[in-house]
């Protein structure tokens, strides 16, 4: 499984979730907006209706953000 998530510094739900994939033993590679060339334009053009943070891709498919991803991780 390929999990991805667009987070950004001070961001408690960034947090929440990165928390909850390492509970569920979830290998991620995250994108931390503001560092390695990782801008919020980046973020919009991997998934245009964006607007908040994070942002979480599993297997090349937008999640959505933190509750979103709860959502997902507890139908799984």
């Amino acid at each position: 499984m390929k999990v991805e998530i667009y987070s950004k510094d001070f961001c408690g739900y960034c947090d929440a979730a990165k928390n909850l994939m390492e509970m569920k033993g979830m290998d991620y590679t995250e994108y931390r907006i503001g560092s390695a060339d990782v801008t919020k334009e980046v973020l919009l053009e991997r998934i245009p209706n964006a607007r908040t943070v994070p942002q979480i891709i599993i297997d090349d498919t937008v999640i959505g953000g933190f509750n979103e991803f709860r959502d997902w991780v507890n139908n799984q």
